[in-house]
């Protein structure tokens, strides 16, 4: 394939474009916020599912002490008739009244043992919300972590398609000046060598596998017509002589 000297020069300027391209990507896909969100995000669904969980609990204790408190209310509500029946004299065998009494007495103590459920259930419901309100305030701390990283990744993302753009213009600005046949097979072997198509010759090396080629490559390149494309004997990548090929 033959090319001439300044359209092989032309292919080095593509080739410094596409390398920038591939840097900018995988600077994209390596940004620290990446990370940091992943592990925020993570925290957070923890931390949420801690929250559901204690509100879940709150709400089952809540019910629990409706029914302790209306189990008080209905003791409450017998012994209070109880004690009417008997300070009515509605009970007049001295049976009847000691039964009366006994049970008064009895629901008394039922009434105290429930009111003492109460407290221990109002002690754990205090306990939970204590823990709802702390999650709370955890899970709005992360999500504000996550919304100021959000942000910075996205001045970073934006930042770095910026420069994709200016450098994508300018590669097919230059690629349009290069012939079709040369540019064809540098984006082939681009694609084969790792996204390194075309490579200078420096002091003798390819700058693409860094190898010092033999007198005999030299040799060859050497006798070759400057328009000559040449490829490097090691990685076969195209090689571009300049003045600095050591030739």
């Amino acid at each position: 394939m033959n090319a001439a000297p300044a359209d092989q020069i032309r292919l080095l300027e593509v080739q410094a474009l596409d390398v920038r391209l591939q840097q900018l990507a995988h600077r994209r896909r390596s940004l620290p916020e990446h990370a940091e969100i992943d592990a925020l995000t993570k925290d957070a669904t923890q931390l949420r599912d801690l929250l559901v969980a204690a509100q879940t609990e709150e709400s089952d204790t809540t019910r629990e002490q409706t029914k302790a408190e209306q189990d008080v209310d209905q003791v409450r509500q017998r012994a209070v008739r109880d004690q009417h029946r008997l300070d009515s004299g509605a009970a007049t065998s001295p049976k009847d009244l000691e039964n009366l009494q006994r049970e008064i007495v009895s629901l008394a103590k039922r009434q105290g043992d429930l009111e003492d459920v109460v407290l221990e259930v109002m002690e754990r419901i205090e306990s939970v919300q204590e823990r709802i309100a702390e999650l709370t305030e955890r899970v709005s701390s992360v999500q504000s972590k996550i919304d100021d990283a959000t942000a910075r990744r996205g001045a970073a993302l934006s930042e770095i398609d910026g420069e994709v753009a200016t450098v994508t213009k300018e590669r097919a600005v230059i690629a349009a000046t290069i012939p079709a046949d040369l540019l064809k097979l540098y984006d082939k072997l681009r694609e084969q060598q790792g996204g390194i198509g075309a490579a200078k010759l420096y002091q003798r090396s390819c700058q693409g596998c860094r190898q010092e080629l033999s007198i005999t490559d030299i040799n060859e390149i050497r006798a070759a017509a400057p328009d000559t494309v040449v490829r490097c004997e090691n990685c076969r990548r195209i090689l571009v002589r300049t003045s600095e090929s050591g030739l």
